[in-house]
């Protein structure tokens, strides 16, 4: 081979290995971008799976792959791993795992938007149908079983989170005593087959699974979130901490929720949404039962009759009111943490919400979307149940009064 023959030879073969190479990091750049949403089969997972199935996703610049979760503490645990960018998630759970209610304590999962308010509510079971939807007559039924030998049984979904306080403040305004009954988890998807056979006497858990409940006669709901704090945050979107960092990305799955959120807020498009979300793929429930519900009719089973919750039944948007992530209600949390004994001793309250809550970055994001972010953050809070007002500058005065 001649030296020219030879140099071209290298030259070329010195090409093509690096065009062969290309694919392969391109491939894994692609892969290094692509963001796993997590979800939980529940009703309110609707603006997280609609923004992929309406393609607000590609929309806003990013490649999202949404995975269906087992159970809240695996969600916990994919987030902190790195498995998961993102998750629709309780809004309890970062204040949960970073006070080690819930998992170990320190460990940061911030909170980017609010993905919607209501729609959660308390099944009980036949036995207590007599007390319909008074807590003070539950009340009686429980003291009897507790006397009796026999303590009833409520589940909710993960220790801190927001089916657990609503359990908790609903028992506590009705005055049953939290130390003689039994709390414990259950997934959402599993509700409705451990109180078939007998595992629990009531659940407090998002939809659909309290109108799956009542369509499969297991039991009747006997009081709604909305019922307990009207317009509460529940599910937000909770990030991987390093993700936190891809700001561009973040912001454009940001727009892409916020999109959907205002599309399912749209009375018309609810039916769509339910028949989507209800296949195996998300969360597996009829579709009837999960309209109903969005729409805010209400069978409350048991022969109990309809309600209507209509205004106040479960909202993605309410025109930017509902996805702005205030630092009160995690305050909130954290003193009921205290009130019902899961934390010993008063945290840094003003710290917590400043590390977990991303109130500028949502801002920048509601800016760049023409939406309104509430002056509110720190406002009193009304609860519908009891009427209290809780202050977010004064969790100690509130505890003063109101620990059990």
């Amino acid at each position: 081979m001649t030296e020219i023959s030879r140099r071209k030879f290298i030259k070329t073969a010195t090409a093509v290995a690096a065009s062969s190479a290309l694919p392969l990091f391109n491939v894994g750049h692609a892969q290094s971008k692509k963001i796993t949403i997590g979800f939980i089969a529940l009703t309110d997972c609707a603006s997280v799976v609609m923004a992929q199935e309406l393609g607000y996703y590609k929309e806003f610049g990013v490649e999202v792959e949404v995975a269906k979760q087992a159970s809240w503490a695996a969600t916990r645990d994919g987030l902190l791993t790195g498995d998961l960018q993102a998750a629709h998630c309780l809004f309890g759970m970062p204040f949960s795992v970073y006070s080690g209610v819930g998992g170990a304590a320190g460990k940061e999962l911030p909170i980017a938007m609010i993905l919607n308010n209501n729609g959660q509510a308390i099944t009980l079971e036949k036995e207590f149908k007599a007390a319909g939807f008074d807590p003070v007559k539950v009340k009686e039924q429980v003291d009897a079983r507790i006397k009796a030998g026999k303590p009833p049984t409520f589940a909710m979904t993960f220790p801190g989170g927001t089916h657990d306080m609503w359990l908790r403040y609903w028992m506590a305004s009705a005055g049953i005593d939290q130390s003689k009954v039994g709390i414990i988890t259950i997934p959402p998807p599993q509700m409705v087959a451990n109180m078939k056979v007998g595992n629990m006497d009531g659940y407090s858990v998002g939809e659909p699974w309290n109108g799956v409940g009542v369509a499969q006669g297991v039991g009747f709901t006997h009081i709604t979130s909305q019922q307990i704090w009207r317009h509460h945050p529940e599910k937000a979107l909770v990030l991987n901490k390093e993700f936190s960092s891809r700001k561009d990305d973040l912001k454009g799955v940001m727009r892409a929720i916020l999109k959907a959120s205002k599309w399912l807020d749209v009375s018309s498009n609810r039916r769509a949404a339910a028949k989507t979300i209800g296949s195996s793929r998300f969360v597996n429930a009829p579709a009837e039962v999960i309209d109903a519900r969005l729409e805010g009719t209400y069978d409350m089973g048991e022969g109990l009759g309809v309600k209507k919750f209509v205004g106040d039944q479960m909202v993605f948007h309410r025109g930017g009111l509902t996805n702005f992530p205030r630092k009160g209600y995690g305050i909130w949390f954290l003193a009921q943490y205290q009130r019902f004994g899961l934390l010993k001793s008063a945290p840094d309250y003003q710290k917590v919400v400043d590390t977990l809550i991303l109130e500028d970055l949502y801002r920048e994001v509601a800016r760049e979307a023409g939406l309104k972010v509430p002056d509110d953050a720190m406002n009193p809070i009304q609860m519908t149940l009891d009427k209290v007002t809780f202050d977010p500058k004064n969790p100690a005065g509130y505890l003063a009064k109101h620990k059990i």
